[in-house]
Order: C-alpha cells, then sequence, then structure tokens
C-alpha cells in the first residue's frame, strides 16, 4: 500500500525543487524530515509539509506504522508558467517567466 500526497503550483521553480527531492528520495520518512527541517532552501519548506501530509495520509487513511515509512518516489513537475514583462529604458520592455510546480511524494511501509 502507497500513500501520497501533493501540491499544484507551488510559486517555485521546478530545478530548485528537484535539488531537495534528491536529498530525500528512497530514504526513512522520519529521516527525510529531518533532513529538510535543516535544509536553507525554501523549496525544503514546500517539500516537508507536503511529505508531513502524506506521512498523515499514511497514517489516518491507511493505518499505517509511521516508524517502518520510506519515501518511495518524490517528483517535481512543471506547473503553468506566468509570462510578465519589466519595463525598461525607452519605452521596451523585458520579459520574464514566474514557474510554478506540481509536487507530489509517495510513501510505502518497508
Amino acid at each position: 500500500m502507497e500513500a501520497k500526497a501533493m501540491v499544484s503550483q507551488a510559486r517555485i521553480s521546478p530545478l530548485k525543487v528537484r535539488q531537495v527531492l534528491t536529498l530525500i528520495n528512497h530514504k526513512k520518512a522520519d529521516d527525510a524530515l529531518l533532513i529538510l527541517k535543516f535544509s536553507p532552501q525554501k523549496a525544503a519548506r514546500v517539500v516537508y509539509k507536503v511529505l508531513h501530509s502524506a506521512m498523515a495520509n499514511a497514517e489516518h487513511n491507511l493505518g499505517m506504522d509511521m516508524d517502518k515509512l520510506v519515501v518511495v518516489n518524490a517528483v517535481a513537475n512543471n506547473g503553468p508558467v506566468m509570462k510578465r514583462f519589466n519595463a525598461v529604458s525607452k519605452g521596451s520592455a523585458h520579459p520574464y517567466k514566474h514557474r510554478t510546480t506540481h509536487v507530489t511524494v509517495v510513501v510505502a511501509e518497508r
């Protein structure tokens, strides 16, 4: 049995989230929470909440033992991109993109 949790359209770049997800993939859930808690990245706070939610889903909905949970899969997919323009001199504009991410974390008992 597997339990999962998702967050859609988190306002952070998928590349930054993937760097954090490599730290926790295939680790015990308790150890992964500790790693995320003491990581300085903004993405670590987002992934921490998703992992905590997945663990709560596993315990409450499926009756799994919290001590035996392992992060089976953690992925960050591209979300919609908000395209904006920044006004610069001589009436021109520079485009920039606000990227969003869909983060999914799956935990299972081992």
